[in-house]
């Protein structure tokens, strides 16, 4: 039972919002992810999705998005990015995906997964230089403690954790309290799967193993529409 990961999908099935319009590469770019998803991953296995899944604003509009991921092979955990609008409460998601019939998707929102020997956790996380960004980085590396803390928990001290965030984990706070490294390494974290960043920003992304960590940037245009296998 393989894990892969891919992030920002920014599907519009049920809108009209083209992607194209970021450049000729997202041209399809729906159809694209759809053919390389079905040549890797199968029934058993477990994708990934870090945010910036669907551009509706209200969930019931992101019900062609869903029914184009409940599709596809495998079990999907997504976590919310800066433009999934129409993320609510774990109880309204669920509700949401019970009433359509999705049985193979489920989210990271303050909670933990197993799957085989490791435990899956995440949140959001933030990195714009705003006037309150401290305070969001603050409150963001307290809900991946407390999401590291439930699988921990549930789980046990002995499974590998591998995070799953929105926004890289990198920012100008990197040395106060308020660090997620810190709070990863605190808590033997080995992998870290991040997205959001697009076009000519992805040259300066950090991948690779850092701290010990082994960092994968999976915005879906950076890997050409494709999936990473962790």
């Amino acid at each position: 039972m393989a894990i892969y990961t891919i992030s920002d999908l920014h599907l519009s099935l049920g809108m009209d919002k083209p992607m194209n319009i970021f450049g000729d590469n997202w041209e399809n770019h729906d159809q694209k992810i759809k053919a390389n998803w079905n040549k890797k991953v199968k029934q058993n296995d477990l994708v990934l999705l870090p945010g910036d899944f669907s551009w509706a604003m209200y969930i019931e509009d992101a019900k062609k998005d869903f029914e184009y991921l409940n599709e596809l092979p495998g079990t999907k955990l997504l976590l919310k990015g800066n433009h999934d609008y129409w993320w609510e409460s774990l109880t309204k998601m669920r509700k949401f995906l019970e009433e359509n019939n999705f049985k193979n998707i489920d989210f990271i929102y303050n909670n933990s997964y197993i799957w085989e020997d490791k435990i899956i956790v995440g949140t959001r996380g933030w990195s714009e230089q705003e006037e309150n960004a401290e305070k969001i980085i603050r409150r963001e590396n307290l809900r991946l403690e407390l999401s590291i803390e439930d699988g921990v928990q549930k789980f046990g001290k002995d499974k590998e954790i591998i995070v799953c965030m929105h926004y890289p984990p990198f920012n100008k706070y990197e040395k106060l309290e308020l660090n997620f490294i810190k709070t990863m390494k605190q808590y033997n974290v080995k992998t870290c799967i991040y997205g959001h960043i697009h076009g000519e920003a992805t040259k300066e992304a950090k991948q690779g193993k850092i701290d010990g960590i082994q960092f994968i940037m999976a915005s879906s245009d950076y890997t050409n529409f494709d999936l990473i296998k962790i």
